[in-house]
């Protein structure tokens, strides 16, 4: 069992780590490449919603249809699907302040929690299906990227501190193998298809 779990919790932890890849970027460019930062987040974009409807979508609702019947797993996987982005979307809503230092603590604090979820979802994908997890985990990882760049350029600029700005990101970015812990440790036994 601890065998089968190793590489979930590895998957988790490098897709966290990213957003420590994206604050070395910031902070040791000597300006903000926005030409890379549009790519990153194009890429991850994409790369993100292919995996959700081409992957997951499909698995669930086969998974969910399989139990309760066709319709009711679309509606059901459907229903589950914009609950999430409606979730996401309530999470990644941050109070705005002009002042530099407050602003990357709260867009730490607001990537910290949105990768929560993504610590769950990567860790739980891989222990069912892990050459989807690795899908999964890389997406995540480029899209942390930015993320880790959108944390410590407003506590660098706020600070000249580049260490508390890398920091900031990387504990952001560790929330996702604490959402796989926790999944680990309080969801494993109700862990099924429908789940």
């Amino acid at each position: 069992m601890a065998h089968t779990l190793f590489v979930p919790l590895m998957l988790t932890l490098g897709a966290g780590l990213a957003t420590g890849i994206g604050s070395t970027i910031a902070l040791f460019a000597h300006r903000t490449n926005k030409r890379l930062l549009s790519f990153s987040l194009g890429l991850s974009g994409g790369v993100m919603i292919y995996v959700s409807f081409v992957e997951l979508f499909q698995q669930a609702r086969e998974a969910i249809g399989a139990i309760y019947g066709p319709q009711t797993g679309m509606g059901i996987t459907t229903l589950a699907f914009f609950s999430g982005v409606l979730l996401i979307g309530v999470i990644d809503r941050q109070p705005r302040n002009p002042k530099l230092m407050r602003m990357g603590m709260m867009t730490a604090l607001a990537i910290g929690i949105h990768n929560f979820p993504e610590g769950i979802a990567t860790f739980a994908t891989a222990v069912e299906n892990p050459t989807l997890g690795i899908a999964i985990a890389v997406a995540i990882a480029i899209h942390n990227i930015p993320e880790g760049i959108a944390v410590s350029i407003p506590v660098f600029y706020a600070t000249g501190d580049r260490m508390k700005a890398f920091r900031y990101s990387l504990l952001s970015g560790l929330a996702e193998p604490v959402g796989a812990l926790l999944a680990y440790f309080i969801l494993m036994p109700f862990m099924s298809p429908v789940m």
